[in-house]
C-alpha cells in the first residue's frame, strides 16, 4: 500500500511544482526561465520522495511510472506547448524530455538492478538543485562567459552546489570519506555541465554523476 501512496503523493508533487511555477510566472513574479528553473529544482525532489515511498521487491514497478508518464507529457508539450512554464522561451526544448528520460534510467539502474536508490539520489538532485541554481545565478550574475552561453559564475554556482547536495546525501547515508568523494563527484558534475550543451545536460548531469559517484564507491 506504501507504493500506491508513493505513486499517489508523485503526481502530486509533481502537477503542485507545475502549478505553483505557471501562477507565479502569470504574476509575472518569476520570468519564462525562472518558471523553468523552478519546476527544474522542485521535480527533481521527486526522488526523495521516492526513496522513501517505494520499497520492497516490486519498489521499481512503482517507481518507474511517473517517469514514464513524464516523458509522454513533458514530449507532448514540447511538441504542442501545452505546458508553457515548462518550455524555454515558450517554444518546445528537449531537455524537458530529457530529464524524465534520466529519471527512468537512474530508476532502473538504482532501485533495480544496483539496489542502491541513493546513487540515483545524488545524480538526479546534483541535476536539479546544482544546474537548476546555476542558470539562475549565471543568467543574473554572470560576466565571465565560457562556452555554451555559460559563466564562469554559473559554473561556480553548479560546483559548489553539487558538492553540497553530495556531502548532504552521503553523511545521510554514512557513507565513509564522504567529503572526498563529493569533492570528486562536484567536479565531475560541474565539468560535465559545462561542456555539455543546454538542453543535452539534462542527460548527461545526472547519468554521468551518479556514474562517476558509483566508481568512487567501489574505489
Amino acid at each position: 500500500m506504501i507504493n500506491v501512496w508513493g505513486l499517489i503523493l508523485s503526481y502530486l508533487l509533481i502537477f503542485a511544482v507545475i502549478g505553483i511555477s505557471t501562477v507565479l510566472q502569470n504574476k509575472k513574479i518569476i520570468n519564462d526561465e525562472g518558471a523553468r528553473k523552478f519546476i527544474h529544482i522542485g521535480v527533481s525532489n521527486w526522488w526523495i520522495l521516492a526513496m522513501l515511498f517505494f520499497t520492497g521487491e516490486n519498489a521499481i514497478w512503482f517507481a518507474i511510472v511517473p517517469p514514464i508518464t513524464f516523458i509522454l507529457l513533458n514530449y507532448l508539450s514540447y511538441r504542442l506547448n501545452l505546458l508553457s512554464a515548462m518550455e524555454r522561451g515558450g517554444k518546445g526544448n528537449l531537455g524537458t524530455v530529457y530529464f524524465p528520460i534520466s529519471l527512468f534510467i537512474l530508476v532502473v539502474l538504482t532501485f533495480g538492478v544496483l539496489k542502491q536508490p541513493m546513487i540515483g539520489a545524488v545524480g538526479i538532485l546534483v541535476m536539479g538543485y546544482g544546474d537548476g541554481l546555476a542558470a539562475v545565478i549565471g543568467s543574473k550574475y554572470g560576466k565571465f562567459k565560457l562556452i555554451f552561453g555559460k559563466t564562469l559564475e554559473g559554473s561556480i554556482t553548479m560546483f559548489i552546489a553539487s558538492l553540497i547536495v553530495t556531502i548532504t546525501i552521503l553523511l545521510i547515508f554514512r557513507v565513509p570519506n564522504p567529503y572526498l568523494i563529493a569533492l570528486g563527484v562536484a567536479f565531475v558534475a560541474s565539468t560535465i555541465e559545462l561542456f555539455t550543451p543546454k538542453g543535452l545536460d539534462n542527460l548527461s548531469v545526472p547519468l554521468i554523476t551518479s556514474l562517476a559517484l558509483y566508481l568512487l564507491l567501489l574505489i
